[in-house]
């Protein structure tokens, strides 16, 4: 690398050798032109042969692609720049060649030399930007995002079409200005000043009624996908097995879903809106520039791949930085959200100190990163800044040279530099939307990854029969939990029959396996093997919906939702009635704590329902449960917070209408009238029969009912 360096700017003294006697030349002949067009393109030509020469020698004659690219835009600068003035000036003007002036000949090789260091560093497949794969995925993702836009796509060519005329009334208000002020230098009819201030007047309207028009549209857009893409992320989420939930965080879930979403689709939605605008207008800027005054044009772009370097280091450096912080926002709002909501467990331990300690460590990373961040932008918009003061400072030395000379007006001077700013501002927000969409590139890839999951579970089937007997059967099940290692199974080879119509108790310690049975006979995981009928048939052949309303769970810790008690009975359900509601409260003896509520059963619960106490929400779960009308009814230690008398009430309905019931306990009295109890241990059966049976065999059910029932 050091020596491609020293052979290019080897090749640049040569350059500047050779400019200089072509400058000599002209001074000796006293001639302003080399021949007109003609001339500089034969005195490209010869410098391309002289420099390919000198090139083969300082390498051996196997010069590097990069060594020859330097020379070509060496070589071409000056006859193509040359060509454009000839193409652009009005017939009248007759062509002079190039500048006699030595400093606007070495100007060439400066520009080229900056454009070459910044096509082979920055922009060009050898260099790291884009040759690296991870450009090429970004660009992928970026491409992704724009599909979903398809639906919008009359709405994106109208704000697209306003963009496009707002920019041309932009550009031609500075020219008209320009107009204006030389007008007011001399003496013109007052018509032609009037048209003149009524163009200007015109072309400024234009462009506040089309701006206007294309960022509503555009806000209208991206409000449309936003809705969409939550909409699909949402759907997406819900359909994941259980195990990804307990995997991932509900608040970085939450996160994703929202400010993630909001984030992407504005990014790109809001930043293809600024770079076209920019880029159309650069370009119409660039060619109104060239025709007032190439020479400061040519002073303005020499800022463009300063600027380009510059905003290419930044954007590598503040990355890393964004993403942290994003991490970072994300980490303390999980830890706000678990102190928060675990407030009871929080105020009993007395650990106020300990929560207000740790999210005061998380203030203090998430400042540190945006500390950094801080700085290096700081540093990078001075070093911005200084830049763009050079080229001033160096364009009004040149204004002051053509002015003097009669090639500008004032008025057109004006005009320029009207345009000068705005360019510099239009070419800084290209580069900042290129970093600003870079950065988040990891967001979309993110959200693109939840929506690209495929859950882990079968599909649900088609089967929905109007009549279901509720017969169980484990056959061979085992089952490990995705988060436990494969030599611990929670289910081993377990089999077992759950009679329809009938009450069948599963009994056994803490960790038997009890929970992993209800969480695969509810579909919540899958086993790794043997199967679960229902009638006969594998439950993944079921429909979905049609599984969880005939087969319900009613759990010792219920999961109510911020909303009414009907809206919680009813969860799921269409069509419900409120008749159909207070049959099934009145069933589960809820009827009269519910009635005595002052808007009874439109009485919010609160957060979870907060309002309620435990035995409250256990009634309104078995309410929930009862009003679907099941045929399985499972009862995971539902009654635990309810008095003897009330539990009984409740068993003795859930049992009418030949209802098949499995109950899950520890120390259920009523355990003992069961029809069929099963004593599950470490995962596996070991004991099944009646309560008297197993009593007489005096095993593990015999020496244990004592500690788990005794104390009802």
């Amino acid at each position: 690398m050091r020596e491609v360096a020293v052979c290019g700017l080897s090749i640049l003294l040569v350059d500047a050798v050779l400019c200089s006697a072509l400058w000599a030349v002209l001074v000796l002949l006293k001639c302003s032109s080399c021949g007109g067009l003609a001339g500089v393109w034969a005195f490209g030509a010869v410098k391309w042969a002289v420099l390919r020469v000198f090139t083969s020698a300082l390498t051996d004659g196997k010069p590097q692609a990069v060594l020859c690219r330097l020379v070509a835009l060496l070589c071409l600068l000056s006859p193509v720049l040359e060509s454009g003035r000839v193409l652009m000036a009005p017939p009248s003007v007759p062509n002079t060649g190039p500048s006699p002036d030595l400093s606007m000949l070495l100007l060439g090789p400066i520009c080229s030399s900056l454009a070459c260091v910044v096509w082979e560093k920055g922009l060009s497949g050898d260099g790291k930007m884009g040759g690296d794969s991870s450009k090429l995925d970004a660009r992928h993702l970026l491409m992704r995002v724009l599909k979903y836009f398809k639906p919008d796509t009359f709405y994106l060519i109208a704000a697209f079409s306003f963009l496009i005329l707002g920019v041309f009334c932009d550009t031609f208000i500075p020219l008209y200005q320009g107009k204006v002020i030389d007008m007011l230098r001399g003496q013109v009819p007052q018509s032609s000043f009037g048209v003149a201030v009524g163009q200007l007047a015109l072309v400024s309207l234009g462009s506040a009624v089309f701006s206007g028009l294309r960022g509503g549209i555009f806000m209208c857009t991206l409000a449309r996908l936003n809705k969409r893409l939550k909409h699909l992320l949402f759907h997406t989420l819900l359909q994941q097995e259980v195990h990804f939930f307990e995997e991932n965080n509900p608040g970085h879930l939450s996160s994703r879903l929202h400010s993630d979403v909001d984030r992407m689709g504005r990014t790109v939605a809001l930043n293809a809106n600024a770079v076209v605008r920019s880029t159309v207008k650069t370009c119409l800027m660039l060619a109104v520039m060239i025709h007032l005054s190439w020479e400061l044009t040519l002073l303005t772009c020499i800022e463009m791949p300063l600027l380009a370097i510059l905003q290419n280091k930044y954007i590598n450096w503040s990355k890393e930085l964004k993403d942290q912080i994003q991490d970072c926002h994300a980490q303390n709002k999980d830890l706000a959200f678990q102190t928060v909501s675990g407030i009871h467990t929080v105020r009993s331990f007395k650990a106020e100190t300990n929560e207000l300690r740790r999210y005061n460590e998380a203030l203090d990373r998430l400042f540190a990163i945006q500390r950094h961040s801080g700085i290096f932008s700081a540093v990078f918009h001075l070093i911005r800044r200084l830049v763009s003061l050079g080229i001033k400072i160096l364009m009004l030395v040149q204004a002051r040279s053509l002015i003097s000379s009669g090639h500008l007006s004032i008025g057109s001077l004006v005009s320029f530099f009207l345009y000068q700013k705005p360019m510099s501002q239009n070419l800084r927000e290209i580069l900042y939307c290129y970093g600003e969409t870079m950065s988040t590139v990891g967001v979309i890839s993110k959200v693109f990854a939840y929506l690209d999951r495929t859950p882990k579970c079968k599909k649900e089937g088609e089967l929905a029969p109007e009549k279901l007997e509720g017969r169980i059967v484990f056959q061979n099940v085992t089952f490990t939990y995705p988060s436990a290692p494969a030599d611990k199974p929670a289910l081993k080879s377990v089999s077992l029959e759950v009679q329809p119509g009938k009450m069948t108790a599963l009994v056994g310690p803490s960790g038997s396996g009890k929970t992993s049975c209800v969480s695969l006979l509810k579909r919540l995981y899958e086993p790794q093997e043997g199967q679960i009928l229902l009638d006969g048939e594998p439950l993944h052949r079921y429909k979905h919906k049609y599984l969880h309303q005939k087969v319900a769970l009613v759990s010792q810790n219920p999961v109510l939702f911020s909303g009414s008690l009907r809206y919680n009975i009813e969860y799921g359900l269409k069509d419900c009635t409120i008749e159909k509601v207070k049959e099934a409260a009145k069933k589960a003896k809820a009827d009269d704590f519910i009635s005595e509520l002052e808007s009874e059963y439109d009485t919010d619960v609160g957060e979870c329902g907060g309002k309620l106490s435990g035995g409250q929400k256990q009634c309104i779960a078995i309410v929930r449960a009862l009003v679907r009308d099941p045929q399985v009814i499972i009862l995971d230690e539902a009654t635990s917070k309810l008095d003897v008398e009330l539990q009984h009430a409740v068993l003795q309905e859930v049992l009418s209408c030949g209802r098949t019931v499995l109950v899950v306990a520890h120390q259920l009295k009523t355990v003992e009238k069961a029809d069929h109890i099963v004593f599950i241990e470490k995962g596996a059966v070991v004991e099944e029969g009646t309560h008297q049976e197993l009593m007489a065999r005096r095993g593990r059910y015999h020496r244990l009912k004592e500690e788990l029932f005794s104390q009802l």
